[in-house]
């Protein structure tokens, strides 16, 4: 065989290799979504569970402990996972979800990651092993949280490197891999305010696939969704809202499958006033948090933080009875409406130039691509036919679009891309609802533009987005 022939052989082999990896994404995806519905209702039909933050924290009096504190404060001498499955279940809560690793980055797992874990501790046992095994005894389901932000590590704004994308990566796939089925990964410290840490410096796409890749049925769940609007799904399976911090689910207008989240005390985690500190009264518990919330499509976790010595406190385990004795899960829901499949992938448009028609005063263009939802490209109501433009500043390939109005006002639109010094129409659509997600086959473009074809009133976007879907 000539160089010649053996380059072409190599070159065809790299090729199939390349094709079929982006064949077996698409198929993953597909299967993703088609699963998807089933367990978003699977979910919402779990109605209330137990969240336990368990950590350093604990030892520390305060919620965010110190990244350099050493693993000798992690000391529950009467540490006890069957009393906390068992305090779930006199509550009728079908989950509990354990802080396998919070934002101060200590593993309360055996990870082979790092030295910073629960190994090292006084405890020396797999905490996440016996949560695990205590609360699938009980006939209870398991959910895990993970904290994207790790101090400890350094993964932080401005000093994330390959090496913590793949510590996170490999932290995952140990969680997944060695404690049986995790109905949900409930992630936290990604794309918040407090955090910084962007969808992109720690890939969302890559770590969402890798969780389907290790169990397909495994939800995920982004705790700081919240600045997404309300009727759209982005970067995570289940809308997410924590009611400490002023996030509220819509009780009368919720479409979407929800969680929403607060503390049985004052904080998430264990205070030194805890034990002789009144907790939430168990008839407010139930009739102003877990009825209307499973009304909405919303699942409730409380959260029940144990003591320093492992185990949850007298007070708490009282009123959880009192919970058990007022509520029971009364079965499924009726079935969640139809929904789109959630954007999990890069946003082409973010921070590209933009063009518009006349804008209404200070609302100029660029409003409607800065990844935020509070801002918007307001059209001037002298405009009978406004249209909103985004340059991608070179070809692209792209197979999904979304338009994110402030109010619904749009009633139909227009939406081309523009290739080979042409305009091509993608699609024709109307908004029927604030959000509205196309996904069709793909197209490579410069440029796409929106032309609004008819409004009830004056056109308000917040966000357009561009994405390349792996489907």
């Amino acid at each position: 065989m000539t160089n010649d022939k053996k380059k072409t052989g190599i070159l065809l082999a790299v090729l199939c290799v390349l094709l079929l990896t982006v064949q077996t994404a698409s198929g993953q995806l597909k299967s993703i979504n088609n699963r998807l519905p089933l367990l978003q209702k699977a979910f919402v039909d779990l109605r209330f569970g137990m969240f336990i933050h368990f950590n350093i924290p604990t030892y520390m009096n305060q919620d965010w402990a110190d990244p350099e504190a050493s693993p000798s404060l992690f000391n529950p001498a009467k540490l006890d996972c069957n009393q906390w499955a068992a305090a779930a279940k006199s509550a009728n809560m079908s989950y509990g979800c354990l802080t396998t690793k919070h934002h101060s980055g200590f593993s309360i797992w055996d990870t082979k990651t790092t030295s910073y874990n629960v190994m090292n501790s006084p405890l020396k046992r797999d905490v996440v092993k016996e949560f695990t095994e205590a609360f699938r005894k009980a006939g209870l389901k398991v959910m895990l949280y993970y904290s994207i932000l790790d101090t400890h590590h350094q993964l932080r704004p401005n000093s994330i490197t390959p090496a913590h994308i793949k510590m996170v990566k490999d932290q995952i796939t140990e969680l997944l891999t060695r404690y049986g089925k995790i109905e949900a990964l409930i992630i936290d410290g990604w794309d918040a305010p407090w955090s910084r840490i962007s969808y992109d410096d720690i890939p969302f796409e890559e770590i969402y696939l890798l969780i389907k890749k290790l169990q397909p049925d495994c939800l995920v769940m982004d705790l700081n969704g919240a600045k997404y609007p309300a009727e759209g799904m982005f970067y995570t399976d289940i809308k997410t809202y924590e009611m400490g911090a002023g996030q509220k689910v819509q009780e009368d207008k919720n479409r979407m499958p929800a969680l929403a989240c607060l503390p049985i005390n004052s904080s998430w985690f264990w205070k030194d006033n805890f034990p002789t500190t009144p907790v939430k009264e168990p008839s407010k518990l139930v009739n102003d948090l877990i009825i209307p919330l499973n009304n909405a499509n919303c699942n409730f976790i409380l959260n029940v933080a144990p003591n320093k010595d492992g185990l949850i406190d007298d007070n708490a385990l009282a009123s959880l009875k009192e919970v058990g004795k007022m509520w029971s899960n009364k079965g499924p829901v009726v079935n969640l409406p139809t929904l789109d499949a959630p954007i999990i992938s890069h946003n082409l448009a973010t921070g590209k130039p933009t063009n518009s028609s006349w804008s209404d005063d200070m609302n100029i263009m660029d409003f409607a691509n800065d990844d935020r939802y509070t801002t918007s490209w307001v059209s001037n109501p002298t405009v009978k036919e406004p249209w909103y433009e985004i340059d991608l500043t070179k070809a692209t390939v792209f197979n999904a679009i979304s338009i994110t109005e402030t109010r619904s006002n749009i009633n139909q639109y227009r939406i081309e891309y523009f290739t080979n010094g042409n305009w091509k129409t993608v699609i024709n659509g109307d908004m029927s609802k604030n959000v509205k997600v196309h996904r069709f086959p793909s197209v490579t473009g410069a440029k796409i533009r929106i032309h609004i074809l008819n409004a009830r009133q004056q056109v308000s976007i917040a966000e357009v987005g561009i994405y390349n879907e792996k489907i």
